[in-house]
């Protein structure tokens, strides 16, 4: 497969437009045109329908976009991996949730170039599904998710076990205000057992997809809200936060997902920097 026409695929996609997509690549039409052309040749399905308003997805488009980023993601890690750096021994490719970037991922940055300084790090923060996409696709060597399932050729292990509980911003009720509850997304399996416990809940005046962000609004602001033990803890402590009493807590627990294929020593030195990270957090 021809990576410049996957790379030129989406770019029509990121701009909408063929003739955005010709700027942004520094080409004519003509040349973006002929590579889109090349590639519904080979798949034998057209990708795109153009109008006057620019270019959208056809069904066929729609699934090929996961594997164009994947064939230009595996060209990019092949690329960094040929050309290492001076005084590298070997390039190891770490992803993460965007819940987990901060503090763990950074932790393990970090420890790895204290401790294993011959290593190359590429390291980069997707949603989960994208993560384990990559290292089935052998792009990433580790991903760092939440909730990890089982897939053919991937081990998965325990981090640490983490909780989602319910607090409450202590000055809020010292002002005497009412309680607004604050909805924190934390995936599909954390809102059907939100749901199941909470089945009269009427729906949330706020919803913040990121946990972080939503600790910085209840603190803020005031409120409720379901967040990562780990990270609420020294708010406990200095009372800016309490726990709800008799609120149902939920399973959220960390998980290393890599490929049987990842070669073993880099493995070994990628998992002791998780563990020394999962520690600190």
């Amino acid at each position: 497969m021809d990576v410049e026409s996957a790379r030129t695929f989406l770019e029509i996609v990121r701009t909408g437009s063929f003739v955005r997509a010709a700027r942004a690549l520094n080409l004519t039409q003509t040349a973006v045109s002929a590579r889109v052309r090349t590639l519904e040749e080979k798949l034998d399905r057209p990708l795109f329908v153009r109008n006057k308003s620019g270019a959208r997805l056809t069904p066929a488009g729609e699934n090929f976009l996961r594997f164009a980023t994947l064939i230009v993601q595996a060209w990019e890690r092949a690329r960094q991996t040929i050309a290492l750096p001076p005084g590298r021994e070997s390039i190891v490719a770490v992803g993460a949730e965007l819940s987990l970037w901060t503090p763990l991922l950074r932790h393990c940055l970090v420890w790895m170039r204290r401790n294993s300084p011959e290593l190359a790090v590429f390291a980069q923060v997707a949603p989960a599904s994208q993560l384990l996409d990559e290292v089935q696709s052998g792009v990433l060597d580790v991903a760092i998710v939440y909730a990890a399932q089982p897939r053919a050729g991937a081990v998965v292990e325990l981090l640490f076990d983490e909780k989602l509980v319910l607090v409450h911003a202590g000055r809020s009720k010292r002002r005497g205000r009412g309680d607004e509850h604050v909805h924190v997304d934390w995936g599909e399996r954390f809102a059907a057992n939100y749901q199941a416990a909470y089945p009269s809940q009427s729906a949330p005046a706020v919803s913040i997809s990121y946990g972080p962000l939503a600790l910085e609004y209840i603190l803020a602001t005031g409120g409720s809200g379901y967040l990562r033990m780990g990270i609420v803890r020294p708010y406990l402590e200095t009372g800016r936060l309490t726990l709800a009493p008799n609120a149902p807590e939920f399973e959220y627990s960390a998980y290393a997902v890599h490929s049987t294929e990842t070669d073993a020593n880099v493995m070994n030195k990628v998992r002791t920097a998780l563990r020394a990270a999962a520690a600190e957090v």
